[in-house]
């Protein structure tokens, strides 16, 4: 197994856990950078052992600046609840059992919109690395690195060769990319992180396109 540099040596953060607070705050972070500003209120569902050391690790207030949108070496990680309330933002913490198949530092983050909800399921698999591994229901599988696109469709030949021709064309590289087919509907999630963010044109060129049922793109 490979390791970077910042897997090692962990994240400058404020402290006391890159598990239980940096990566918390960032998991927080890509999911709304996901589900988008205008949210009514945010709900924060903890498993594993986030559910139960969360209040001694900081980890609910790293999920709050995480929110706010604060990067985990912002020292105002500590004053969240403050700042949350001052800022009006609605939210609460609850415990939830994902099964056995989440890692044990995982939370759904639900975020209530005016009529609908959205949500985002991400892990903190040590040393402030995150994973994305669920968003509204489609698997999949990014640390939020990189800018990604988030694309579902029914299977079909030809997608994934589209989508790289594109960004070829365009000069963007493909950092990783990655599908899952689920089998009962045939529907495919592809996901790609790109070296860079896109352009407007690029983005609507393929978002925009009939292929697919659900499409997103991620800046981080």
């Amino acid at each position: 197994m490979e390791f970077s540099a910042f897997e090692v040596l962990g994240p400058i953060m404020v402290g006391p856990s890159s598990s239980h607070t940096a990566g918390a705050c960032r998991i927080a972070n890509v999911a709304k950078s996901i589900c988008g500003e205008g949210f009514k209120s945010v709900e924060f569902q903890l498993h594993g052992s986030f559910a139960y050391t969360y209040k001694g690790h900081g980890t609910d207030k790293a999920l709050l600046a995480g929110i706010m949108g604060y990067n985990p070496d912002d020292n105002r990680i500590n004053q969240a609840f403050d700042l949350a309330e001052q800022k009006k933002l609605k939210y609460s913490f609850s415990k939830i059992d994902l099964g056995d198949c989440y890692h044990p530092n995982s939370a759904k983050i639900i975020f209530h919109f005016e009529g609908r909800d959205e949500f985002v399921i991400g892990s903190s698999i040590g040393g402030g690395s995150i994973m994305i591994v669920d968003i509204n229901g489609m698997s999949v599988e990014f640390r939020g690195h990189f800018p990604t696109l988030l694309l579902q469709y029914e299977d079909k030949s030809g997608v994934i060769a589209c989508v790289s021709s594109i960004l070829s064309k365009n000069n963007y590289n493909i950092e990783s990319i990655n599908t899952v087919k689920d089998p009962l509907t045939n529907v495919v999630t592809l996901t790609v992180e790109i070296d860079k963010n896109l352009t407007e044109p690029v983005r609507d060129a393929i978002i925009k396109s009939d292929r697919f049922i659900t499409a997103k793109y991620v800046e981080v």
